[in-house]
């Protein structure tokens, strides 16, 4: 709710727009692309997803902060966005699994929170005009310096915010954590528990921990590796499948990844989740576009194409594949029905698929989970069994 004696900030957007708040978490100064997100529900695995990095998220439902923060719900070891704005904070939290509020998470983790903003006249300039670079600060209230400072703002064009985001050693995911690193002697052990498991390798690229859930409750032993893993040491794992994860930043300032990618193609099941998929598609011969402001939010519908069905999907992204700019031989599995953009290819000769959206959800709905069970048939196929 909103308090008397509130400090002011100002969110100050690259066109010259400028928009009035309160505080209510932290102080100081961010800049980042301003992002609108349509989810009703789910601000923790907003707030926790590495893919957010760069950028100032505003939610677009009115209310947020009533049911806090608990440790089941994170998507990752921290805060990655660089600024929250809501039009109104909900303070103290209401829910049986909460352990603290909103506010207290985002000042642990040093970020900025703001409300009082009105996040719709926000959503609607950015629906219009396009993503742009913003600042939001409290320390002034001078908006031709602050005008200045975000138009300097490099933006995401062309950054790598990977590595930012991705582990600095390899580890194995158990019983639902980080277990423990492969390489403290610097170099990736590998001890396999179950040689009977599936094995895969998961490219870290600012992986969202329930990515690494589903894979682990369907049975597969995960090896998570930083992003800047080389192709030779994925293979000298000998992995049934690799996972591409998704991640933040621009996926064409990522060669090093893309060449990894492109040297393992084919010699072993591959799956692309968000950023993955952008990835593969470079691996494939292709291009990526920015979108005017992204898809970010959690019913966002897909249409299947092999089966006619239409599946409400989580989104965040703000680039896309072009797949008429691939060499490789591909099908198209899924596209968005809001503007038609690419969703989903596979690659039949490759034994590889990827998909824009996230099936793993959190938060979000699971009509796409059954994409985690296609990897595991494709692993099996390639293994010579059935499931």
């Amino acid at each position: 709710m909103f308090g008397k004696g509130q400090k002011k900030a100002m969110l100050v957007l690259e066109d010259g727009s400028v928009y009035r708040g309160n505080v209510f978490a932290g102080e100081g100064e961010v800049q980042g692309e301003v992002v609108f997100n349509t989810g009703m529900t789910g601000y923790q695995e907003i707030l926790t997803d590495p893919s957010y990095k760069g950028q100032i998220v505003a939610m677009t439902y009115p209310l947020i902060g009533n049911t806090g923060i608990n440790p089941e719900d994170m998507e990752s070891a921290g805060i990655h966005l660089e600024g929250f704005i809501v039009r109104e904070h909900q303070d103290p939290p209401s829910n049986w699994r909460s352990r603290r509020s909103l506010r207290e998470f985002l000042e642990a983790h040093r970020k900025l929170g703001i409300e009082g903003i009105d996040t719709r006249a926000l959503t609607r300039r950015i629906r219009i005009t396009g993503a742009m670079r913003g600042i939001l600060s409290t320390e002034t209230e001078q908006i031709d310096h602050l005008l200045e400072r975000v138009r300097a703002y490099p933006g995401l064009v062309g950054r790598d915010l990977v590595k930012a985001v991705t582990c600095r050693r390899p580890y194995r995911w158990e019983n639902g954590v980080r277990s423990w690193d492969l390489n403290p002697g610097g170099q990736i052990q590998d001890p396999r528990p179950d040689p009977k498991a599936r094995r895969v390798v998961v490219l870290d690229c600012g992986v969202k921990y329930n990515i690494l859930r589903n894979l682990e409750q369907r049975g597969c032993e995960v090896l998570v590796l930083p992003a800047s893993t080389s192709g030779d040491e994925i293979l000298a794992l000998q992995p049934d499948g690799v996972l591409l994860t998704n991640g933040p930043g621009d996926p064409a300032a990522l060669p090093y990844i893309v060449d990894a990618v492109r040297s393992i193609l084919g010699k072993v099941p591959i799956f692309g989740i968000c950023l993955g998929h952008q990835i593969m598609g470079q691996a494939a011969g292709g291009r990526t576009e920015k979108l005017k402001f992204g898809h970010h939010g959690i019913n966002q519908p897909v249409k299947n194409c092999r089966s006619g069905r239409v599946e409400i999907t989580s989104q965040n992204h703000g680039f896309v594949v072009l797949p008429e700019s691939l060499t490789e031989k591909r099908e198209t599995i899924l596209w968005n029905l809001n503007d038609l953009t690419s969703e989903g290819l596979s690659y039949p000769a490759l034994s590889a698929f990827s998909v824009q959206h996230h099936p793993e959800a959190a938060p979000g709905p699971h009509d796409a989970d059954y994409l985690f069970d296609d990897f595991i048939h494709l692993m099996e196929e390639r293994r010579g069994r059935t499931p």
